[in-house]
């Protein structure tokens, strides 16, 4: 899937910090952290020794470790995603909480993030719904 790559490729270049397309065990377990999921560091270890034998992830393993292989899987880190740019409390990603998330990953202003946010806006209230957001992931 597309978006989950896209997503997958931008998280795992944030944590790629010499860029040269691999990142250490415990940057993988900030990464997975970032994106919902967690690893202990010997977990961490242990998922990184078979495949590379440099101890390093590249971002195609670290796809594949992400996207998981069934729909559901695909859905499911999706929904997480959707979570991770939504302010607590909020049922939907509005132009503050996807600036928070962006932040991280670079500079990103209010305004940029509205209209980023209009360009998925189906139903035009300013917000993304998980269906909005499942969009512009798919497009992006």
């Amino acid at each position: 899937m597309k978006t989950c790559t896209t997503y997958c490729k931008r998280v795992f270049n944030s944590f790629d910090e010499d860029r040269d397309g691999k990142i250490t065990p415990s940057q993988l377990q900030s990464c997975l952290a970032m994106m919902g999921g967690r690893l202990s560091s010997e977990e961490a270890e242990m998922v990184a020794q078979p495949l590379l034998s440099s101890g390093l992830v590249g971002l195609a393993e670290f796809a594949s470790l992400v996207e998981g292989d069934g729909e559901e899987d695909k859905r499911e880190d999706l929904r997480k995603a959707f979570e991770m740019y939504k302010n607590e409390g909020e049922e939907c990603i509005t132009p503050r909480s996807l600036k928070n998330m962006l932040g991280r990953l670079g500079d990103w202003s209010v305004d940029e993030c509205v209209v980023m946010i209009n360009k998925f806006d189906v139903n035009g209230d300013g917000v993304l719904c998980f269906q909005e957001f499942q969009l512009m992931m798919m497009i992006n």
